[in-house]
């Protein structure tokens, strides 16, 4: 059975996870979170950045992923030029 519990919305915006969901969850300070809206329903899904292994191995995919696209360095320079160039207008 699905245990719940009830907080509320601060005047500031803030949301208080109850301790029993934090140490059921492992949830630490400093924890990040995405967030998604729909409707009357909010989801926290809480995020991690990958390990150096993990990382690495999406590094190696995308770079194999480009070379079989027939990038170069050059073009992935040229499209960051062009989105910085867009941020600024």
């Amino acid at each position: 059975m699905i245990k719940f519990s009830t907080t509320k919305l601060t005047s500031k915006g803030q949301v208080v996870i109850p301790e029993d969901v934090r140490n059921r969850l492992g949830l630490k300070p400093g924890t990040q979170f995405v967030v998604f809206g729909n409707e009357d329903s909010i989801i926290f899904k809480a995020i991690t950045p990958p390990s150096k292994d993990e990382f690495m191995n999406l590094l190696k995919d995308a770079r194999r992923q480009a070379r079989k696209a027939g990038m170069k360095k050059s073009d992935i320079a040229k499209a960051i030029k062009e989105v910085r160039a867009e941020k600024k207008s």
